[in-house]
């Protein structure tokens, strides 16, 4: 199955992980704004800026104000990477492949469609913007599970992994980086109040505060976090964890075709050369270095799959 329709898979998944990410990366710049002093400009440029949307906003708005940014990232239509903007290219992406899905998986994605169309219909007020935040995740995460309860496991369902794997890991490496590197207002502030309320929020953006203090106990700590979200495959949402699993459904399609192609020898080089460091040696070398790293990696990774797997041919 190479060609369009492996592409069409690959960026559904991508899309619908987008706009879960995009809904986490906003939670994550109100509760940060909150523990500050002014306006929150700053924190909201940060926002953009790892979200990759600061520069459309800016040439539109000018100045940057909390509620334009939400609406921004939300539902502008003049935002291709909105919430809303992605999920329909989704579900127009799900409709071209509508073949390969189950019927579950396709209601899952068109009824995600239908949900978010009316809730961001208008403009949303701060005071229902939990709720809406909170109903892009549980749709996404009713996709996931029409997907993971009834799709085959073959060639279909490991396109729509990588997809989703890429795109998560993407996601998990800008959040570490707007807090370490962007929001951190000086070197005074590490290790202060502010410091790990921050910190502590970060967690909370990839629903990981239950799972962290399970696995690593209750004391929050920057290097513990970066740890927990980097290098701990227990947590799905980790980079180590989400490069595993774009190595093992990689591996099956080698299998599937019997050929192993350039893309192949990129991911094992991302396991082998970024998760393979203790988080001592990543603080030495520079989280927002080795973040940045691990990002471009991933952009190559993805336009690699791209190519080897011919979706454009």
């Amino acid at each position: 199955m190479l060609g369009k329709t492996a592409g069409g898979l690959f960026w559904m998944a991508r899309l619908l992980e987008r706009a879960e990410n995009t809904a986490r990366m906003i939670e994550t710049g109100q509760r940060i704004a909150l523990t500050r002093a002014g306006s929150g400009a700053d924190d909201w440029l940060s926002v953009l800026q790892a979200a990759a949307m600061s520069q459309g906003y800016l040439d539109k708005n000018g100045e940057i104000a909390p509620d334009l940014a939400i609406d921004w990232m939300l539902r502008d239509p003049d935002n291709p990477s909105s919430v809303m903007a992605v999920v329909a290219q989704a579900r127009t992406n799900a409709r071209l492949v509508r073949t390969a899905l189950t019927h579950e998986a396709w209601e899952a994605v068109n009824s995600c469609w239908m949900r978010l169309r009316d809730a961001l219909a208008r403009k949303v007020p701060m005071r229902d913007l939990p709720k809406v935040l909170s109903l892009i995740r549980e749709r996404n995460a009713l996709v996931r599970g029409a997907i993971l309860g009834t799709m085959l496991r073959n060639e279909i369902f490991d396109f729509i992994r990588i997809g989703t794997f890429i795109e998560r890991a993407d996601n998990t490496a800008r959040i570490l980086d707007v807090k370490y590197y962007v929001l951190l207002p000086s070197a005074a502030a590490v290790g202060s109040r502010l410091d790990n309320v921050q910190w502590d929020t970060i967690l909370r953006s990839v629903s990981a505060e239950g799972g962290y203090r399970m696995a690593i106990g209750p004391d929050v700590t920057p290097r513990g976090i970066a740890q927990f979200l980097i290098l701990d495959k227990r947590m799905p949402r980790s980079l180590n964890f989400c490069c595993d699993k774009l190595g093992d459904n990689l591996n099956y399609l080698a299998k599937d075709y019997d050929m192993r192609l350039p893309c192949h020898a990129q991911a094992d080089t991302l396991c082998r050369r970024f998760m393979s460091h203790d988080i001592n040696a990543i603080f030495d070398y520079g989280l927002h270095e080795y973040v940045q790293e691990v990002l471009d990696h991933l952009a190559r990774l993805s336009a690699q799959i791209e190519i080897d797997y011919r979706f454009y041919g």
